[in-house]
């Protein structure tokens, strides 16, 4: 699995290089959907003031006619997360949509989500809004969930079998 992933054999795997093959996963899972989704890239810089910023994938969906930003988390979900895909989200309404687009759609995919921060940093008027405007389009949370959870499952299997050899 990791020769698929581009990534070396060692016995360590570095974090960043696992979310860099999960990121890439994801890329053509989206894609291989079909469902409405162009890519935009990958790591696009956002320059605000001099400091730089880069969410991991930028789609475009052409049925909902609206920016999707995914940022992958690793690890556990926290606030800082969250204010940072508010931030990547805030960037693309006032930047880069044209008039006809909808708003942004920010998806942030982690390693374990904390609902209460979720709760109390977005609201929970802004979870209904997404839950029923983008819910029927786009993949489900549950098939994201379960698409990086099978590929961080080979990759960490591929990693333990490779120290075992070692």
């Amino acid at each position: 699995m990791l020769e698929f992933l581009d990534l070396p054999e060692s016995p360590r795997l570095v974090e960043s290089e696992l979310e860099s093959a999960l990121i890439s996963r994801l890329q053509d899972f989206l894609l291989e959907l079909g469902s409405g989704f162009a890519f935009i890239g990958r790591q696009i810089r956002l320059t605000l003031d001099g400091d730089h910023f880069y969410p991991d994938l930028i789609f475009y969906h052409a049925r909902l006619k609206c920016y999707v930003v995914i940022d992958l988390k690793v690890d556990k979900l926290n606030h800082g997360d969250l204010g940072q895909m508010q931030m990547y989200v805030n960037y693309y309404d006032r930047e880069v949509l044209s008039a006809d687009d909808s708003p942004t759609v920010g998806l942030i995919l982690c390693a374990e989500k904390n609902d209460a921060v979720v709760r109390y940093v977005l609201g929970d008027e802004n979870q209904q809004i997404f839950a029923s405007r983008y819910k029927l389009q786009l993949p489900s949370e549950e098939d994201l969930r379960l698409e990086l959870q099978r590929e961080r499952r080979l990759i960490q299997e591929r990693t333990s079998r490779a120290e075992a050899d070692a």
